[in-house]
C-alpha cells in the first residue's frame, strides 16, 4: 500500500488545487456581463447574423468515423509488426475488427453522410420532351454571335 501513497497524495493535491482555483475565480473575478463580451469573436470579423442553433449531426458522424479509422490503424500496426506470432487467431481477430469498421463506413455512405453539397433531385424529363425533339438541331437552336457581316465558311 505504501507504493501507492505518492499517487494518492498527488491526486488529492490536484483535486484540491482544481477546486480552490474554481472557488477563487468565482469569488474574486468581477462579473460584468455585456452583449459585447458574450458575442462570438472570430478573427476580428463582426458577425452579420446570429449563428444557427442546430448543427448538422452528419459532421459529428464523419468526425467519429475519422476517429474510428484512426483507432483501427493503431490496432493494425502492432498486428502488422508481429503477425507471425499471432497466427490465424490474430488474423481473424483483425479481420473481424476491420469488417465491423468497414460496415460502419458503408452504412454512413448509404445514409448519405458524405454528401455535403445541396440535395440534387432527379429531373423530370417528360417536361423537357419538347426540347429533345428531332426537329431541333444545332443550327436551328444555337445562335452564332459575331458572324454578322462575315462571309460563310462554306461559301468561300
Amino acid at each position: 500500500m505504501s507504493q501507492y501513497l505518492p499517487i494518492v497524495v498527488l491526486m488529492v493535491l490536484a483535486i484540491t488545487f482544481g477546486v480552490l482555483s474554481f472557488a477563487a475565480a468565482k469569488l474574486l473575478a468581477p462579473s460584468r456581463p455585456s452583449t459585447a463580451k458574450s458575442a462570438p469573436y472570430e478573427c476580428g470579423i463582426v458577425p452579420t447574423r446570429e449563428p444557427p442553433q442546430r448543427f448538422p449531426v452528419s459532421f459529428y458522424i464523419v468526425a467519429m468515423l475519422f476517429i474510428m479509422f484512426d483507432i483501427e490503424i493503431v490496432f493494425l500496426y502492432p498486428y502488422a509488426v508481429d503477425r507471425g506470432a499471432l497466427g490465424a487467431y490474430g488474423f481473424w481477430a483483425i479481420f473481424g475488427f476491420s469488417v465491423v469498421f468497414f460496415l460502419t463506413f458503408v452504412y454512413e455512405v448509404a445514409r448519405g453522410g458524405l454528401d455535403w453539397g445541396p440535395i440534387v433531385r432527379d429531373r423530370d424529363l417528360t417536361a423537357d420532351a419538347a426540347m429533345v425533339s428531332p426537329e431541333r438541331t444545332a443550327t436551328s437552336t444555337v445562335r452564332r454571335v459575331g458572324t454578322e457581316g462575315r462571309v460563310p465558311e462554306n461559301a468561300a
